[in-house]
C-alpha cells in the first residue's frame, strides 16, 4: 500500500489488503472508500474482505466503484458529502489514480457552495436525497426504482451485511431442489452504480433532525428516508435452541447455513417422529413452516417410508392458513401425508442432545399447559420481531413495528419517512412478493413528495405464498388486505386453489430470474399500484 495524502482530510492509495487496515486505523482513518469494482484482478481482495477487517476496527466502508474513464456524477456527489462530514477518509483503487480523480472532482464540486476543507473548518452535514436503511430485497429494488425515475438522485443504502440472499429460495434448498450457494450474492454487486453503500448497522433514527445514527457513531442525514431493514429472527427466544441448531436433528430453513442440513435430515430420516413448528404471527413468509413439512413428507411418501414417520405440525395459532380459500386444498395434503395438526402449540424449549421439545399449549380460555414431545427431526420457525432501533427511535406502534399508513406506506407521524417490507405494521403477508408490489408505491410517492405533491400511489396489501405441497406442484396463494384472493394469472392458466406444475415452474425457474434480473434492477412488471379513489 502506497499512501498519498491529497488533503488534510483525505488520503488515497493503490489496492489495500486486510492487513493494511491496522495502519489506516493508526492514522486516524474512520471511513474507507472503495473506488475499484470487485473482480478486476484474480489476486484482488473483495470489498467484502476489506469491510470485514475494517468493521473490526470500527471503520466504515463505503463502496463507490467505477471503471477508468467512467466516473459517475452521483459518485462524485457522494464523495463530496462524505468529505463534508468531517470524517478522516482513505480512498483506494487499483493504482490510486481513480481515487485521486474522484477526490479532485468532489473537491471542485463543493468550491462554489462550501469553504475549502481544512482541519478546523465547520463541516457540512452528509446529506443525501434518499437514505435507505437495509440492502435487502426492498432496499435494493427501491433504490433502482428511484434511479430509473431520476438518475441524479443522491442515494445511499446502509446495511451491516456484505452478503445478499434470495431468502424465498431457502425452502427449496431444504427440499433438495436449490443449492444454498445459488441464493447468495455480494450486496455491492447488486446495487446500481449511481447509488452508494455504507456497510454499517443503524442504531437510531432521529426523525426531528432527519438523521440516521450508525453503530460506529457516524451520522448520515436525509431528505427522504426509506426504512427497510427486514425483521429480527430471535433464535434465543426459545430456550436451548441456539445450542442445538445444526445438530441433534434440529434445523431451520430460516437460516442460510441450516437449510442444507434440513435436506440432509430428510434423506436420513426413515422412521420416528418429525416435528415442524410455527410461532405466533407475524413472521416472515407464514407458509414457510408448512412448506418444509410438505416437501419433507413428499420425499418420504415417494420413498415409501412415510408410514414409519409420525409427522406433527405444531402451530402456535389456531389455523392451518390465514386465507380460507386455500385451507381445503392444503388439508388434502395434510391427510395425504397423515400429518397431525397440533394447534395452539408454541415451542418454548429444546433439548437437542435428549431430542425433546417443550410447548406451551393454550386452551380456549387462554390457560396454558406445558407439554413435552420427543423428536427425531425438529424443524423450527423461531419468533420474529422488528429491529430494536425502530421502537427506540419512536417510529413504532405499540407492538414495535414501523407505524405506517397501510396504503401509502408513509410514516404516520413523519412525512419524509417511508416503510418497505417486513418491518412495517401493515397486515399483509411478509413475503418477497409483497415487497415487489410495495416498491413502486414507495418510489412514486417519494417522487411526489419531492415535487411537493401528496402521495397518490396505494398498496392494496398484495402478498403471495407459493405453497410447495409436493415436489413438482405448488398451490399459488395470492391475496390482498382482508384475505381477498387476488390471482395474477387467469384461472384457465393457473387455478390458485389447486396444485399445478405451472406454479412450480414459476417458483423454481421464473421467480429467481425475475428477482435477480428484473426486480432488483428497477423493472416493475405486474406491479400496478392504484391511485387513491
Amino acid at each position: 500500500m502506497k499512501i498519498t495524502t491529497v488533503s488534510s482530510q483525505v488520503s488515497v492509495s493503490d489496492q489495500i489488503q486486510s492487513n493494511d487496515i491496522a495502519t489506516l486505523a493508526d492514522l486516524g482513518v474512520t471511513t474507507i472508500i472503495c473506488n475499484r469494482p470487485d473482480g478486476e484482478a484474480a489476486d484482488q481482495p473483495s470489498v467484502e474482505e476489506i469491510t470485514a477487517a475494517a468493521n473490526a476496527r470500527n471503520i466504515v466502508v463505503v463502496n463507490l466503484p467505477f471503471t477508468a474513464g467512467k466516473m459517475p456524477d452521483s459518485a462524485v456527489l457522494v464523495f463530496h458529502e462524505i468529505m463534508g462530514s468531517g470524517q478522516r477518509i482513505h480512498a483506494y483503487c487499483r493504482t490510486g489514480n481513480r481515487s485521486s480523480m474522484i477526490f479532485e472532482a468532489a473537491n471542485r464540486s463543493g468550491q462554489s457552495t462550501t469553504p475549502a476543507i481544512s482541519p478546523t473548518a465547520t463541516r457540512a452535514k452528509p446529506t443525501f436525497d434518499i437514505v435507505i436503511i437495509g440492502a435487502g430485497a426492498g432496499g435494493i429494488a427501491v433504490s433502482a426504482s428511484l434511479l430509473k425515475r431520476n438518475k441524479k438522485l443522491r442515494i445511499t443504502l446502509i446495511d451491516p451485511s456484505s452478503k445478499h440472499y434470495y431468502q424465498p429460495g431457502w425452502t427449496m434448498v431444504g427440499g433438495g431442489v436449490f443449492s444454498a450457494k445459488s441464493t447468495e450474492r455480494r450486496t455491492a454487486d447488486l446495487i446500481d452504480h449511481c447509488a452508494s453503500l455504507i456497510v454499517s448497522a443503524v442504531t437510531q433514527v432521529v426523525a426531528e433532525e432527519s438523521k440516521v445514527v450508525l453503530s460506529d457513531g457516524g451520522e448520515v442525514y436525509y431528505q427522504q428516508l426509506v426504512v427497510a431493514p427486514g425483521l429480527v429472527i430471535n433464535w434465543d427466544a426459545i430456550e436451548g435452541l441456539s445450542e442445538s441448531l445444526g445438530k441433534y436433528g434440529v434445523t431451520s430453513n430460516y437460516r442460510y447455513d441450516l437449510a442444507p442440513y434440513t435436506w440432509e435430515l430428510v434423506q436420513q430420516t426413515t422412521h420416528g417422529k418429525a416435528i415442524f413448528t410455527q410461532p405466533p404471527m407475524p413472521i416472515k413468509c407464514a407458509g414457510a413452516p408448512q412448506k418444509a413439512l410438505y416437501l419433507s413428507a413428499d420425499h418420504w411418501y415417494k420413498n415409501n417410508t412415510i408410514n414409519n414417520i409420525d409427522i406433527d405440525f405444531c402451530n402456535a395459532g389456531g389455523l392451518l392458513f390465514g386465507v380460507a380459500a386455500y385451507v381445503e386444498p392444503l388439508m388434502a395434503y395434510i391427510k395425504k401425508y397423515n400429518a397431525a395438526l397440533s394447534f395452539n402449540h408454541n415451542l418454548v424449549k429444546v433439548d437437542g442432545p435428549n431430542k425433546k421439545a417443550w410447548f406451551d399449549v393454550s386452551d380456549s380460555q387462554g390457560n396454558k399447559t406445558r407439554v413435552c414431545k420427543e423428536f427425531d427431526m425438529l424443524h423450527v420457525c423461531p419468533p420474529q420481531h422488528a429491529p430494536d432501533f425502530i421502537r427506540s427511535s419512536g417510529l413504532s406502534d405499540q407492538a414495535g413495528w414501523l407505524d405506517v399508513n397501510p396504503q401509502t406506506l408513509q410514516h404516520k407521524q413523519h412525512s419524509n419517512i417511508w416503510g418497505l417490507g417486513d418491518v412495517m405494521n401493515t397486515t399483509n403477508a411478509k413475503t418477497m412478493a409483497a415487497v415487489r408490489k410495495q416498491v413502486p408505491v414507495v418510489a412514486k410517492n417519494i417522487c411526489a413528495a419531492q415535487a411537493a405533491q401528496q402521495p397518490a400511489a396505494h398498496y392494496d396489501g398484495y402478498g403471495s405464498c407459493p405453497l410447495t405441497v409436493e415436489r413438482g406442484k405448488i398451490i399459488l396463494a395470492e391475496f390482498c388486505y382482508g384475505g381477498r384472493v387476488a390471482p395474477t394469472f387467469p384461472n384457465w392458466l393457473n387455478n390458485g386453489t389447486k396444485p399445478t406444475r405451472l406454479a412450480w415452474l414459476l417458483k423454481a425457474v421464473g421467480l429467481p430470474f425475475v428477482y435477480w434480473n428484473l426486480m432488483l434492477k428497477g423493472h416493475e412488471w405486474f406491479t400496478d399500484c392504484p391511485a387513491e379513489k
